[in-house]
């Protein structure tokens, strides 16, 4: 076994926007697998915004990253070894295992997935049938649980997120309006993904909008973003609103995140206060196979349509996580490793 993992390791926290000198890059010779082992070769490798708050010294939802440790992030890939009888040579699986090239797990591994065959690209089971879809239809459907007819708002309509939240909602018989950055990405989420509306929050007033678009409210906002955005969209929530908090991407980088104004503070200090939680994905993990095989399907028909911005060489991560954090990236973020 002649195989060389290429590894990414936190190397220091970074303050603000994350630069190159953040991680080192390690290699190290993957050993011989022992009984229940698999080895797995990474084609493509997601980079996702919830990556930035793990390198910071605080805990959120789950405990930082520690220095010295694998970049944290999840990955497709082939299975090219195997001492399981649960895997075979040449099954294609997601695994969240971090920034490596070559991933060496125990066949229990919780994280380890068999993805469904399929006549698409490997990536997309880390984008619109991975995780980024999985948190769409899980916050969508429990936490939002949209009824035909009504109003839906989501921000960052455009990205991986985003984009599923509202097909999925027209697909319901909801209203859906979209929140993206610039000409380009709004006329995508209106002409691609049929949104009914899509806001340039760069070049138009959200507001003025946002009372064309919704001049009965607003019932459900998904959040993907924070900041003004959230000010904005709060006035027009109606009164048994419901609000799923995926994110707040535009505090993501601050240099004092614990003391930044979150969209739980701006709406908890609504009233009628809109029922709204934060939410992750692995609330709903005894679900994750039903959820992927309803998106498959809906991919297959053409009833949800998807886009990736896919970087080539394992080196270009880092990039990568910068262009999520900035939104240089049009829809899905992936690295490709081969």
């Amino acid at each position: 076994m002649n195989y060389i993992n290429n590894r990414f390791l936190l190397q220091k926290r970074p303050t603000g926007m994350p630069e190159d000198n953040c991680w080192v890059m390690d290699s190290q010779k993957i050993t011989e697998l022992q009984k229940q082992e698999i080895l797995i070769k990474a084609e493509y490798l997601s980079i996702d915004p919830y990556m930035r708050g793990k390198m910071n010294d605080s805990i959120s939802y789950t405990p930082p990253l520690k220095i010295g440790e694998v970049m944290v992030g999840e990955s497709v890939g082939r299975v090219i070894e195997s001492k399981s009888k649960n895997y075979a040579v040449g099954d294609l699986v997601t695994v969240h295992q971090g920034w490596q090239t070559y991933i060496k797990t125990k066949d229990s591994d919780p994280s380890v997935l068999k993805v469904p065959e399929s006549k698409l690209n490997s990536s997309v089971f880390l984008g619109t049938l991975g995780m980024p879809g999985r948190t769409a239809f899980f916050g969508l459907n429990y936490v939002g649980k949209p009824q035909p007819g009504e109003t839906l708002v989501v921000s960052a309509a455009s990205g991986a997120v985003g984009s599923v939240v509202g097909q999925l909602a027209k697909l319901i018989g909801c209203k859906v309006i979209g929140i993206a950055g610039g000409p380009d990405k709004s006329k995508y989420v209106t002409q691609e993904l049929k949104f009914d509306e899509c806001i340039d929050y760069k070049n138009e007033n959200v507001v003025e909008k946002l009372e064309k678009c919704c001049p009965n409210g607003i019932d459900i906002y998904f959040e993907n973003v924070g900041g003004e955005i959230t000010k904005m969209v709060s006035k027009f929530l109606n009164k048994n609103a419901r609000v799923p908090i995926c994110g707040f991407i535009s505090k993501y980088n601050s240099t004092n995140i614990a003391g930044e104004e979150t969209p739980f503070h701006v709406l908890g200090a609504l009233s009628p206060k809109p029922k709204h939680r934060f939410f992750v994905v692995t609330e709903w993990l005894n679900q994750f196979e039903k959820a992927t095989s309803t998106l498959h399907e809906h991919v297959k028909n053409g009833d949800i349509k998807f886009r990736e911005t896919i970087t080539t060489g394992f080196e270009n991560a880092p990039q990568g996580l910068r262009d999520v954090l900035s939104g240089k990236n049009f829809g899905k973020q992936i690295i490709k490793i081969i």
